[in-house]
C-alpha cells in the first residue's frame, strides 16, 4: 500500500460543492442568500449540520428554531439515517446477495446516487426546522450515536477481512484517533490506524472477504455479498469477476462507480478494497445493469 499513498490521498482530498438553501415557508423577513460548503466526499452530512444550521437560524421564524433539522433534495427527505440495531455478522451473510437500509448515508455515496452526471454546478439541498417527517426518518440526536454507527462499521468490515481480529485488538485510543481523523479531516492522523485494517492478516495475501455494499438505485438500499477477493485456486478476483457474480441471466451487470470514478473491469478486487474503501472500511459501489 505504500506505494500508492497518493492514492489514497487523492481520494482522501475528494469533495462536494453543496448550495444549502433554506424552506420558504419558514423564512421571516429577507430570503437568506444560499449557503455553500465544500465537503469531504468521506464525511457524513450531520457532521455539518450544526454550521449550517447556525447559518440560517437567523432568518427563521423563533416557533420552528428549536425543531429537529433535516434535509430534502428536489422534495426528496434525504434519508440519512434509520433506527440503529442488529449490525450483521459473518454468519448472517450468505453468496446470496442480502439487501438492506443503511444506518446513515454517506455523503460521496448520497452524491453519486442523486446528482445528475453534470457535476459541474454545486449539489443543492433544501435545510428543514420544522415538520420532521418521522415517518421516512429517524433523529439523530448526538454526534455520539454518529460515533457509535460508524464504529460499527468497521468492525463489520473488520469481522469480513480479519474475522475481527485486528479491531478487536486495537485500544481505545486508536478508535479514537480514527473518529477524529475522520471528523477533522486529518489525513495522516486517520491512516496511521487505518492502515493496520488495510493488511492482510499475519501471513495471508489477502483478506478473507472484501467489506462490500453496492447500490443500484437512489434509494440508498444496499446489497451486500459475501464476496473473496481470490478464486479457490489462489488467483485474484477482478472487478469483470465481481460483476460476473453480480449478473443474472436476465441482467447483466455492465459498470461500477465510486468516489465519482468509473471503474476499469481489470481492476483487482483487494487493490480497491485496500485504496478505495470510505473510511468504515466498506467498498461502495455504484453498479450499473442492462437487461439480457
Amino acid at each position: 500500500m505504500a506505494h500508492d499513498r497518493e492514492v489514497l490521498r487523492m481520494i482522501w482530498e475528494g469533495q462536494i460543492g453543496i448550495c444549502f438553501q433554506a424552506d420558504r415557508d419558514e423564512i421571516v423577513g429577507i430570503k437568506p442568500e444560499p449557503f455553500y460548503l465544500m465537503i469531504s466526499r468521506l464525511s457524513y452530512l450531520p457532521l455539518v449540520t450544526d454550521k449550517v444550521r447556525k447559518y440560517f437560524s437567523r432568518y427563521i421564524s423563533a416557533e420552528y428554531l428549536d425543531g429537529a433539522v433535516w434535509f430534502d433534495y428536489n422534495g426528496t427527505p434525504l434519508r440519512l439515517h434509520y433506527p440503529i440495531g442488529g449490525f450483521l455478522t459473518v454468519p448472517a451473510f450468505g453468496r446470496s446477495p442480502t439487501h438492506l437500509p443503511p444506518l446513515l448515508v454517506l455523503a460521496g455515496v448520497m452524491y453519486d446516487l442523486l446528482h445528475p452526471d453534470d457535476d459541474s454546478t454545486p449539489w443543492c439541498i433544501t435545510i428543514h426546522f420544522s415538520k420532521f417527517p418521522e415517518e421516512k426518518l429517524v433523529k439523530l440526536n448526538s454526534k455520539e450515536l454518529l460515533e457509535s454507527h460508524y464504529m460499527s462499521c468497521l468492525k463489520e468490515a473488520d469481522v469480513l477481512k480479519h474475522r475481527g481480529l485486528v479491531i478487536s485488538a486495537m485500544q481505545k485510543k486508536d478508535h479514537n484517533q480514527l473518529w477524529l481523523g475522520l471528523v477533522n479531516d486529518k489525513f495522516d492522523q486517520f491512516w496511521a490506524v487505518n492502515r493496520r485494517l488495510m493488511e492482510p492478516y499475519a501471513d495471508q495475501e489477502s483478506f478473507k472477504h472484501i467489506p462490500l455494499r453496492l447500490y443500484t438505485d437512489d434509494d440508498f438500499t444496499y446489497t451486500q455479498k459475501l464476496v473473496s477477493p481470490i478464486f479457490e485456486g489462489g488467483q485474484k478476483k477482478s472487478l469483470a469477476d465481481l460483476m460476473a457474480e453480480l449478473s443474472t441471466p436476465v441482467r447483466k451487470a455492465v459498470g461500477c462507480r465510486t468516489h465519482g470514478i468509473d471503474l476499469h473491469e481489470e481492476t483487482q478486487l483487494q487493490w480497491m478494497s485496500e485504496h478505495l474503501s470510505y473510511p468504515d472500511n466498506f467498498l461502495h459501489l455504484s453498479v450499473d445493469y442492462k437487461d439480457v
